[in-house]
């Protein structure tokens, strides 16, 4: 059994972050959540931040370490989606998107960064999409956002990589979760005839991908795409 680590994980109350919050609390960590609007999974700290607000994130970063130590593995999964097609997509619909899942997420990356190097250990683990690869129409803004973290994971790779920090990218396809429970019936069933294993994921294979990425068994992998679409991605 390995010693609890301190664990920061952004957007955890519902979702695929929960489901992850819920699998390094399994593996007996100490694991702190941010959340806008609460409702953390048992044994986490809660931590009311948003990702876009700079001093709020860094009181939260603050007070995970003060509860738990510096924190060793961070995952990035916060993200929104303003979804409408180019023409129409406003300044705000762009930037909104843009600033929580991807300037949002290099707040946190910088953040961490600073302790883990301390340290020479660390584990970055951004929630990317497979829509970030194959793009999507009504989702210039998203798949810009999250085809933008696959770039900040490589360049952390190379640079903090001789302080043994990894940086990798879980890229989830459809997942169970509120954000897809509002499609239609045909909208489902089309989306799930493009996908090989003809079915969304559960939740908590994501976070079975982001838990093996922080532990023992990845130490050499770093910069990585790892998918967890069903085969929606393949060659991308």
């Amino acid at each position: 059994m390995n010693p609890p680590r301190s664990v920061l994980i952004t957007g955890g109350n519902r979702g695929i972050g929960r489901a992850i919050a819920e699998a390094f609390l399994a593996e007996g960590d100490h694991v702190a959540v941010t959340t806008r609007s609460g409702g953390v999974p048992t044994g986490a700290l809660e931590l009311k931040a948003d990702v876009t607000d700079p001093v709020a994130l860094d009181a939260a970063f603050a007070a995970a370490e003060e509860a738990h130590g510096p924190v060793e593995v961070l995952v990035a999964n916060a993200g929104i989606t303003a979804d409408t097609l180019l023409l129409r997509m406003s300044d705000d619909d762009w930037s909104s998107v843009i600033d929580t899942n991807l300037t949002g997420s290099f707040r946190l990356a910088r953040r961490a960064a600073k302790s883990m190097m301390r340290q020479r250990r660390g584990r970055i683990i951004f929630i990317s999409s497979v829509v970030g690869m194959l793009g999507s129409p009504g989702q210039v803004n998203y798949a810009a956002s999250k085809a933008g973290l696959v770039g900040m994971a490589r360049s952390l790779a190379r640079e903090l990589g001789p302080r043994s920090i990894t940086a990798n990218v879980v890229a989830p396809g459809y997942v169970e979760t509120d954000m897809t429970a509002v499609l239609t019936d045909e909208q489902k069933a089309g989306i799930k005839s493009q996908v090989p294993l003809g079915r969304y994921a559960d939740p908590a294979e994501v976070a079975g991908a982001v838990v093996w990425l922080a532990s023992p068994a990845s130490a050499y992998v770093t910069g990585a795409i790892i998918p967890v679409d069903g085969g929606l991605g393949m060659g991308h």
